[in-house]
């Protein structure tokens, strides 16, 4: 049976997700997001998962390492693999993962050089539009893939349908920093360049959303990513979107801690980091980049001599430790937010380790029906409604 961090219970439709009273030291428990997972609450109904197999930089072969690990871990979980039949199944013979494992053929694939419109138009046959179809169709719970970032949310976003009060959807990942989850939530990583000040308000509750569940955080922290710190530095779209952050703070279930910069990234002042696609999606690389960096300089640091090379080897433990914290593939998989169903959209470079990270956030907000408890967080910010949202959310928190 499926077990799943402990979080609240939620009538959908009714209530949107408050969590229990444990507080921001809960977060200290927060499930290790490189698979180790997960303990607490157990889930009776079975959980269902969509993967494209064919997606990938690494092929299916990868994909399917990464569902036998996740197998491992989850022994009630139930995959349909999306694909080509006959390049599938000796794969998932090979695995010994016919019991958990349902082919769905499709004969396409959507490649990495493809573009989203062409995608769209004639991307019926394709791996990836008979996953999102999936989730669409209520046969799974989540969808992961690691295809072309841009098809995969414009096939999202035609088969699946924005919830009510999201203009823009966004991307949200995971940013390792100091906090005691050491993870902070970042949106919009890139699902639109554009975003004025009523998306970022949805972002904020949204991502707020997101690291209540993910993260089990009582009442995350929220920080609008801007130049600087003071009131007046910014653009007017922004110091629009701070008062308009700041003022559903209290119905959104969130602390809004006004403007952040780039140096709050890794650090312990916020839990949920909003901004324009275009902006954090240059972080996002500036950040990977500089992490691939750093490690290059430290091999070559303690590969310069014989006395470093024993230095190296004084402290293997604690190096081993820094690789196992800074390695992207415990972080491995960004979530579509604003859609009616959950796509995880896993790094188009993932090996066996990387796909199943993507797989346990999948299976954990599966568990948790994240869906849901988003679409009725967003309801708080709907068109000409935050009087009537306050109101709701009064309601709310008082069950």
């Amino acid at each position: 049976m499926v077990k799943l961090f402990k979080q609240e219970k939620t009538t959908v439709g009714a209530e949107a997700d408050v969590t229990s009273s444990r507080g921001r030291t809960a977060a200290a428990q927060a499930p290790d997001m490189s698979g180790a997972l997960i303990s607490g609450v157990p889930v009776s109904a079975p959980l269902v998962l969509s993967i494209d197999a064919m997606g990938g930089d690494r092929g299916p072969a990868a994909v399917l390492d990464g569902i036998a690990l996740a197998r491992r871990k989850y022994p009630d979980l139930h995959f349909l693999v999306h694909g080509p039949e006959a390049e599938l199944a000796p794969l998932v013979k090979a695995r010994k993962l016919k019991s958990c494992v349902t082919i769905r053929h499709a004969t396409g694939v959507v490649t990495m050089h493809d573009k989203p419109a062409a995608v769209m138009r004639g991307g019926k046959d394709t791996s990836m539009w008979s996953t999102i179809d999936a989730v669409r169709d209520g046969a799974a719970q989540v969808a992961v893939s690691c295809g072309n970032t841009g098809a995969l949310m414009a096939v999202s976003m035609l088969r699946l349908r924005k919830i009510p009060g999201v203009n823009r959807p966004a991307i949200a990942s995971f940013w390792p920093c100091k906090n005691p989850s050491g993870f902070n939530v970042m949106l919009d990583m890139g699902a639109d360049v554009k975003a004025e000040a009523r998306d970022l308000l949805t972002y904020a509750l949204m991502g707020s959303s997101y690291a209540r569940n993910a993260l089990g955080l009582d009442r995350p922290r929220v920080g609008l990513l801007n130049v600087g710190t003071e009131e007046h530095k910014g653009h007017a779209e922004l110091k629009t979107a701070a008062e308009m952050i700041g003022a559903m703070q209290e119905p959104g279930g969130y602390y809004f801690v006004g403007f952040v910069e780039g140096t709050d990234l890794p650090g312990s002042r916020v839990d949920v980091i909003v901004t324009d696609g275009f902006t954090g999606n240059i972080a996002l690389k500036t950040g990977e980049g500089t992490a691939k960096f750093a490690g290059e300089l430290m091999r070559e640091a303690f590969t310069s001599s014989l006395l470093a090379k024993v230095g190296a080897l004084l402290a293997s433990g604690a190096l081993k430790r820094l690789k196992a914290k800074i390695d992207p593939r415990r972080v491995n998989g960004g979530v579509f937010l604003g859609l009616n169903g959950t796509v995880v959209k896993s790094h188009g470079g993932a090996d066996g380790t990387g796909v199943a990270a993507a797989i346990d956030l999948a299976a954990r907000l599966a568990g948790l029906g994240f869906a849901e408890r988003l679409a009725a967080r967003v309801a708080l910010a709907s068109a000409n409604g935050q009087d009537a949202a306050s109101v709701e959310a009064g309601v709310e928190n008082s069950k």
